[in-house]
């Protein structure tokens, strides 16, 4: 087990390395001129050079990367050049609050996902199952930025029983409290539309696949309890359901710009937009390289946990 960690570990290396230089090339090559967030029209050329010689811009491409790679591995990921505050202390604070709204969107897509796509699959063909396919369906269907406008309207606007933007008092910082709650539950009901339709199609597809194997036929005509059975097929079957549940999860904590726009929800998502269009380098490449550093620590303890409910795959 300890092997198949390093390896997994080093495995991991180049692809950090990779996301690092792709998310400083993407960012370089977009359009504008972040100095133009912060300088007018009209700034001297004098202005204009020092203020990129503050930054490092008047230096080589290759240059400014191997600047940024070695301040990024230390905690530095700059100064943002809109605000003038740490790239760091933005992020964890927009992070948290993605955080807050994506803990909430796991737990009802993947409670709902498991709950529809296994009963689906374990009676198949039955009304229940084309119920859960339909819901599957919609999820997957729906464009989540549309339902999330429907939602306000709803509960918003005609019932006002939510409000409709923003995280609440002092949405500095996020409490675990009523009036704060209050604020997360339309964004997070919007957020986990779209991975309660993956997972149930997924555990769908997967129940019904193992329960057609011929060790369950037997384990059928041997006389044993749909109880009994369905702890055969969930043994053999999460491990495969990890992997669609981690990406997922992934895609939810990653924030989303649109769900998050809609709703004012100063998480990760909404600061990213405000990145791209103050074009604020030093704020997207941050946002962008700790994003990807999270989907590949997560795909890691996916692979781990996969190994440990699931030994073969260590063995392969």
């Amino acid at each position: 087990m300890f092997l198949y960690l390093i390896k997994r570990i080093l495995f991991a290396v180049p692809i950090v390395l990779g996301v690092s230089i792709l998310t400083f090339a993407l960012v370089f090559m977009a359009p504008g001129d972040p100095i133009s967030a912060i300088a007018p029209a009209d700034a001297p050329d004098e202005v204009v050079q020092a203020l990129k010689v503050s930054y490092g811009l008047d230096r080589p491409v290759p240059v400014q990367y191997l600047m940024w790679l070695k301040k990024s591995l230390s905690g530095d990921l700059g100064v943002s050049i809109a605000s003038g505050r740490p790239v760091r202390g933005e992020i964890a604070t927009a992070f948290s609050h993605t955080l807050s709204i994506a803990l909430i969107a796991s737990f009802i897509g993947v409670s709902l996902g498991f709950l529809l796509g296994g009963v689906a699959g374990f009676y198949q063909n039955s009304w229940i199952d084309r119920v859960a396919t339909l819901i599957s369906l919609i999820g997957i269907s729906v464009p989540h930025y549309w339902l999330g406008l429907v939602l306000t309207i709803v509960f918003s606007v005609w019932l006002g029983w939510l409000p409709a933007m923003g995280a609440g008092p002092d949405s500095g910082t996020f409490y675990w409290d009523f009036e704060h709650l209050k604020f997360m539950l339309l964004p997070a009901i919007t957020m986990a539309v779209i991975p309660t339709g993956i997972i149930t199609r997924s555990v769908k597809s997967i129940v019904a696949d193992i329960l057609s194997r011929e060790f369950l036929v037997s384990l059928k005509a041997r006389g044993l309890t749909d109880l009994a059975i369905l702890k055969h097929v969930i043994r053999n079957a999460l491990p495969m359901v990890l992997a669609v549940v981690g990406l997922q999860i992934g895609y939810l904590m990653g924030g989303s710009i649109l769900i998050e726009t809609v709703f004012s929800w100063p998480g990760t998502g909404f600061l990213l937009n405000i990145a791209i269009f103050q074009r604020d380098f030093p704020l997207l490449q941050g946002i962008v390289l700790i994003l990807c550093m999270f989907f590949v620590a997560l795909n890691l303890m996916i692979d781990i946990l996969q190994s440990v409910l699931d030994p073969r795959i260590m063995r392969s």
